[in-house]
């Protein structure tokens, strides 16, 4: 991450103020998971009062922007919306949305978290990999 979106990504997460939900928490937890992905790259996008994107992509990766965005929803209280590309993961339980044209114009499936949910986070982590794995050879 650039020097200077990483100091924006900072400042966003030190007035983010934790609320009962602990979805601050959860966002960290994503930003660690992540970053500790060999050939991984983050990258933090803000739309104020919209949305404020974690945005994670692979050295590899030709075809695509990135493999996974987990967004900040400005909302009261903030809440979280991970988004891969339909193609590039499965969703065996269903848990996720379609979203057509959800992820930067293409279709997409996303998990909305409104508050710590371990089973679901670990389920976002298995689609973290998998997206991962794909974008590492496509």
């Amino acid at each position: 991450m650039k020097k200077e979106t990483e100091q924006e990504l900072n400042a966003f997460i030190e007035e983010w103020k934790e609320t009962p939900e602990k979805n601050k928490e959860v966002f960290l937890h994503f930003r660690e998971y992540l970053s500790r992905k060999e050939g991984v790259t983050l990258d933090f996008m803000q739309r104020p009062g919209l949305t404020y994107s974690l945005r994670a992509v692979h050295a590899s990766q030709k075809k695509k922007d990135l493999f996974v965005m987990v967004d900040v929803i400005e909302d009261d209280p903030r809440w979280l919306s991970i988004c891969f590309y339909g193609e590039m993961i499965a969703d065996p339980e269903e848990k996720g949305d379609f979203v057509p044209e959800g992820l930067l114009g293409e279709d997409a499936v996303c998990f909305d978290l409104e508050e710590r949910d371990e089973v679901l986070i670990r389920y976002v982590e298995a689609r973290m990999d998998e997206a991962c794995q794909k974008a590492a050879t496509e």
